[in-house]
């Protein structure tokens, strides 16, 4: 589809939560859309929750045709959102409608100005790495669980063509540095900068064998073995429903640089925001530490109320 003058027009692609409302942000999207020219695509199953002036498309057209992907909805929304273009050419802005949000920037209150700042191209482009494993992607861990509840699961580490002992615990989490903070961190693993292209591999209350959150790079080959002859066990991706993995079957794991980007408009103030937010993940800081997350304007703000709400005589 092309504009007047024969240029392509800007496509817009939403993903939205499967539950929470989200119509407010897709009203200021379409008006948007209206004023700089541009079309709004969404998959066909979400038809009823972004209203009718959204065009609605099959999920392997939507793909194809978006320049720009929009999530609302929280973190499980945006990894969902990431994983539709990765290896595109299409970046991926996060608007807030959920609870921590990690991964987004924009709250619904400031998306007018974001698609604003869009247009006149004052963003930057924060690249994510993903864990590939045959057929599926994910952008925060992998999960090799037993089929079995409570039962352990057993798993043998080969790299690069090389055995490395195995597992034997709960479960094995294989995270992006994006998943670091999620459930490897739940799990003793260590939080690993975004910068750092590196996979880690963190055993789940482990009973024997490998007990240690093992780091291994971008270049390395790593296959999860299930050496039973007759357990299955899953997997899961990014939290989503499980996959099997049969009893002698391999998952074999790969980590993908800049598989997709993100839009960001004030990497201080993300980065600012997430240091709250790990803080309440109970990250080792002290009092005068939590102090400075909060921004330089509030605590003037604070001071002065609690200047003015001193008496006459404090000081007597």
């Amino acid at each position: 589809m092309n504009n007047s003058s024969g240029r392509p027009l800007l496509t817009l692609g939403l993903v939205v939560h499967p539950d929470r409302s989200v119509l407010d942000s897709v009203r200021v999207i379409t008006r948007y859309a209206r004023r700089v020219g541009a079309v709004v695509v969404a998959h066909g199953s979400d038809a009823e929750r972004v209203g009718p002036e959204v065009v609605t498309v099959a999920p392997e057209e939507f793909a194809e045709r978006v320049d720009v992907v929009i999530s609302l909805g929280g973190d499980g929304t945006m990894l969902g959102a990431m994983r539709l273009v990765v290896g595109r050419d299409a970046p991926v802005l996060g608007v807030n409608h959920g609870h921590l949000g990690f991964l987004i920037e924009v709250s619904p209150s400031e998306l007018e100005q974001a698609l604003d700042r869009l247009t006149e191209g004052h963003y930057t482009l924060e690249p994510h790495s993903c864990l590939e494993a045959g057929d599926v992607t994910a952008f925060n861990d992998i999960v090799i669980a037993s089929a079995e509840p409570l039962s352990s699961v057993t798993l043998d580490l080969e790299v690069n063509g090389l055995r490395h002992g195995y597992y034997r615990g709960d479960a094995v989490i294989a995270c992006t540095p994006t998943g670091s903070t999620a459930y490897n961190y739940a799990a003793g693993g260590p939080v690993i900068s975004p910068s750092a292209p590196a996979v880690a591999l963190t055993p789940v209350a482990p009973m024997s064998g490998i007990s240690r959150t093992v780091i291994l790079g971008k270049d390395d080959h790593i296959v999860l073995r299930n050496p039973s002859q007759n357990v299955p066990l899953i997997f899961s991706v990014d939290g989503t429903p499980a996959h099997p993995l049969q009893p002698g079957a391999d998952l074999s794991v790969r980590l993908r640089t800049d598989a997709v980007d993100i839009v960001r408009f004030d990497v201080g103030t993300h980065l600012q925001r997430n240091r709250v937010k790990l803080s309440l993940l109970d990250l080792p800081l002290r009092r005068d530490q939590l102090v400075e997350l909060i921004p330089q304007p509030l605590r003037e703000q604070a001071e002065r109320l609690r200047q003015s709400q001193r008496p006459a005589d404090w000081t007597r």
